[in-house]
């Protein structure tokens, strides 16, 4: 009881101008904090902004759609991309009006690594859109994720500055390494989600459950700062959702977040697993972060690889990509979406309990490098990894241990079922 007593005190503390006290008891009378058995406390965000992050951004992409074609905005069927029919791509701008507009009036953010994290945002938007009208280069690119890291960093004051016992040594700062390596692992993170926006949905699954991964941890760890933010963007992706998976009712997606939305959602995630895990008031360990954002970070990683000893460029395009080895082998964008965001989470999950049991860092290092290792191997020939992603959508009760999978009937008995 006096740990319960003691976080809701945290989060309601008192604070000394008369406008911040009102602005905090307005917060804290939209939170939901219940006890629950052995101890945890659980401290949902503010419902409301979660709420109206999902309206406005509804609102936003209904509002956008129709002059998607007058913005130069609209996807158009080519190359590797294989949707029916020209697409708006407005979902990052919808995303982020939704996330400014309910930042600003229900969670009160007009702190400096708020107002950082905006004008980053900004930045990464604008340089999407113009992507999205006129396929700038990499390099240029580049170029801007690097200038809005960089303003996150020095006007957010959001930055890596040590990494833990990340290799079984103890924690040190990064000293002047610490701005390039945040700027680095920033563009990383907006690349990785780049990358794996190929389906109708399964980037916004897997950030969705990347948030909500980060809200729990946040939650856990009593960073109340985060958890009273996250629900925002929540919101927000789950506003976005609506439109870009595929309902019975809806056979397609019927907007794109463009390269605007993945990058937004991508500095978005960065900027959260630095807030997470640099808190030294509410420690989260920094090994845990790429656990969060398992799926996008290997694919990245070991496509980035691939091309490089191809001798090709990191940014070039194909069809490597894992959600195209699993439509390949024939999972549907949704179920595919589906099942690599519940990997996603159960991997994350996992990793966060075997924290909690005390397992040293370097082991969950080791096992993070081993899966990057395991997926290089079995995608390096395509045959291998379609034919493990077969075996994986069948049901259990007809999977075969014959490593020459599949046979004849078993293909018929898949095919009926399909």
């Amino acid at each position: 009881m006096n740990g319960w007593r003691t976080r809701i005190a945290e989060s309601c503390r008192p604070v000394t101008s008369q406008s911040d006290k009102q602005r905090h008891n307005s917060r804290c009378s939209n939170r939901i904090i219940c006890k629950v058995d052995g101890g945890f406390v659980l401290e949902v965000g503010d419902f409301y902004s979660c709420a109206v992050a999902f309206t406005l951004t509804l609102l936003g992409l209904w509002l956008l759609t129709p002059h998607a074609r007058r913005l130069g905005l609209l996807d158009h069927p080519a190359g590797r991309k294989d949707h029916c029919c020209p697409t708006p791509a407005t979902g990052g701008i919808a995303m982020l009006g939704g996330v400014l507009i309910a930042g600003i009036f229900f969670v009160g953010d007009s702190g400096v690594a708020s107002l950082g994290f905006a004008l980053a945002a900004t930045i990464v938007i604008l340089v999407g859109v113009l992507d999205d009208k006129h396929d700038l280069s990499w390099k240029t690119r580049i170029g801007g994720q690097a200038i809005a890291a960089l303003v996150m960093v020095y006007l957010g004051g959001i930055r890596v500055e040590q990494l833990g016992d990340i290799v079984g040594l103890p924690p040190g700062s990064l000293g002047l390494l610490s701005v390039p390596f945040t700027v680095f692992i920033t563009i990383g993170i907006i690349n990785a989600i780049n990358m794996i926006d190929g389906a109708d949905g399964l980037a916004g699954l897997l950030v969705l459950s990347a948030l909500l991964m980060f809200e729990a941890a946040a939650l856990y760890s009593g960073n109340t700062a985060v958890s009273l933010r996250l629900p925002v963007f929540i919101g927000a992706v789950a506003g976005f959702l609506i439109y870009n998976l595929r309902f019975p009712w809806q056979p397609r997606a019927k907007i794109f977040m463009g390269n605007a939305g993945s990058a937004f959602l991508g500095l978005a995630l960065a900027c959260f697993a630095v807030r997470l895990t640099q808190n030294p008031a509410h420690p989260v360990s920094p090994v845990l972060g790429p656990w969060l954002i398992l799926v996008p970070i290997i694919d990245c990683l070991v496509l980035m690889i691939r091309r490089l000893r191809s001798k090709r460029s990191p940014f070039s395009a194909d069809r490597d990509h894992i959600h195209h080895l699993m439509i390949e082998s024939g999972f549907g964008p949704t179920r595919a979406a589906v099942d690599l965001a519940l990997f996603s989470c159960g991997c994350g999950l996992a990793a966060a309990q075997l924290l909690r049991l005390h397992v040293p860092h370097v082991f969950l290092v080791i096992a993070f490098v081993g899966l990057c290792v395991l997926w290089y191997w079995m995608s390096a020939r395509r045959t291998r990894a379609i034919k493990f992603f077969k075996w994986l959508r069948r049901p259990i009760l007809l999977r075969t241990d014959d490593p020459e999978f599949p046979s004849e009937s078993d293909q018929r008995v898949n095919t009926e079922l399909s």
